[in-house]
């Protein structure tokens, strides 16, 4: 390893501003269970996967349904 860099000519990532941002969340287990299965299915990370169908419903502007149906 050297003693020092010289980063005089280095160029910004253009990506930089498209990187994914680190959260925490709380979901609970059944949820993260069903992406985890769904995920294998289709073979990619199951974070990956959620993190698509977020933005999936972000990019359509999908609202909630927030009224729940009596089980019988």
């Amino acid at each position: 390893m050297k003693k020092s860099y010289d980063f005089s000519e280095a160029i910004r990532n253009p990506y930089a501003k498209r990187l994914k941002k680190q959260i925490t969340i709380r979901i609970d287990p059944p949820a993260i269970e069903y992406f985890r299965e769904l995920a294998e299915e289709v073979g990619i990370p199951y974070q990956t996967l959620i993190n698509l169908y977020l933005n999936d419903c972000a990019r359509l502007r999908r609202r909630p349904s927030l009224e729940w149906k009596e089980s019988a």
